[in-house]
């Protein structure tokens, strides 16, 4: 053989390798990301990511129509914990402190189009009427873009978990 006929085999096989190599390394991130993740040992897949336009769609939404009682910074109300004296509650924090992200999206979401339960003298409005289905998820994205990886991870778990039943 002569001497460019082996460059272009050297070439080829070299190109072949590199080829092998890719589909290999593809296989392995692709894989990575379809093995679901093990919470209190129930198999639930990677969290959602949240998207950048709906965690902004959702920051003017919850300004305009629920920081006025939750708080600009999703802080809630002082002593949220203490019964005023109707016996309702005040309204509690939506970041890391409060319980917001123990609970299924589907309920949340029900809270916020139904209002609170009347049962515990919630003051909580229904919001409905106001807010589209998408505007409310946009809400719930939002406030779960200031929550920490624990918590989202946790309230991944309870909505997996909770809504498949």
């Amino acid at each position: 053989m002569n001497t460019l006929k082996m460059r272009y085999l050297r070439f080829a096989l070299l190109l072949v390798f590199l080829a092998g190599l890719l589909v290999i390394l593809a296989f392995f991130l692709i894989g990575e990301d379809e093995k679901p993740i093990l919470i209190n040992n129930t198999p639930v897949p990677p969290f959602p990511t949240l998207s950048p336009v709906r965690v902004a769609e959702g920051a003017g939404l919850y300004a305009q129509q629920c920081a006025s009682c939750h708080g600009e910074n999703l802080q809630g109300a002082p002593d949220w914990k203490k019964p005023l004296p109707d016996g309702s509650l005040p309204p509690p924090p939506h970041d890391g402190s409060g319980h917001t992200w123990h609970h299924p999206d589907s309920l949340l979401i029900d809270i916020i189009a139904n209002g609170g339960d009347r049962s515990y003298n919630s003051k909580m409005p229904a919001f409905s009427g106001r807010l589209f289905e998408d505007e409310i998820a946009s809400i719930l994205d939002y406030i779960k873009s200031r929550w920490g990886k624990d918590e989202r991870e946790f309230q991944w778990w309870i909505t997996y978990t909770q809504d498949r039943s």
